[in-house]
């Protein structure tokens, strides 16, 4: 559990450090996990529940007002699902979402490639920019830095739309548990992209890359996988599931 690859220098004073570094924080304990692994992991466990319990909600909502609507009338979640459709190239389908999804899974991509970083103690690109192969832990973490920021960038902008069209929170119940849903996941996505900048703000600041650093990386991935599955779903249910 947060594993990581025994860093190669050996225990010992830092360049520029006034004390010792412990051979616990450079290379880790093999005989037991990490507490901040598994602390993590307990947390995530408790926000999957939070999660079902959204999910819980939006289809006993979208259950109790398709049975109440009248006979071949629209139901509420038909005309709430229209306004996430876009008409581009002549096929109507939620293509914004679409392309917005796509850059947060491959967000993860990158993610993960900072991981394999950290767990070799590549903290840094040991090439030009250009060189995509030598980047380490801060370059990958950037980038997936940057492909956040452009999702919630692109989901304000797709709530700006939806309520230039009257789509609102207090609308109907449709929108509510539509706002509620996207909301929250939005908020931990931002916090993923603050947990991203203490991170690597951790590794500027330090003048040597630690396990402790290699672990604090690697649960910053835990997050944001279990950010970016929840989104998956998430899409799936509000965007094509009609």
């Amino acid at each position: 559990m947060a594993h990581t690859t025994p860093l190669s220098a050996p225990a010992g004073a830092s360049p520029g450090a006034l004390h010792t570094i412990a051979s616990s924080r450079l290379q880790g304990s093999r005989t037991r996990p990490d507490n901040l692994a598994v602390g993590v992991i307990i947390w995530l466990a408790s926000e999957l529940m939070f999660f079902a319990a959204l999910f819980a909600a939006y289809f006993s909502l979208r259950e109790i007002t398709t049975a109440a609507a009248a006979p071949g009338a629209t139901t509420m979640w038909s005309w709430g699902a229209s306004h996430l459709d876009n008409n581009w190239f002549g096929i109507t389908f939620p293509w914004f979402a679409t392309i917005n999804t796509t850059i947060l899974i491959l967000s993860s991509v990158t993610c993960q490639l900072g991981v394999h970083a950290a767990e070799k103690g590549q903290v840094a690109r040991t090439g030009k920019l250009s060189d995509v192969g030598a980047w380490g832990l801060r370059e990958w973490y950037t980038l997936t830095f940057l492909m956040g920021a452009v999702f919630i960038g692109g989901q304000a902008y797709e709530y700006a739309n939806l309520v230039a069209e009257g789509f609102v929170m207090s609308t109907n119940a449709y929108t509510s548990a539509f706002f509620l849903a996207t909301g929250f996941h939005g908020l931990h996505v931002i916090g993923g992209l603050v947990a991203f900048l203490l991170m690597l703000g951790r590794t500027y600041v330090s003048r040597r890359f630690t396990h402790e650093q290699a672990v604090h990386a690697i649960v910053t991935s835990y997050y944001w996988h279990f950010v970016d599955a929840i989104w998956v779903v998430l899409f799936g249910v509000l965007y094509l599931l009609r």
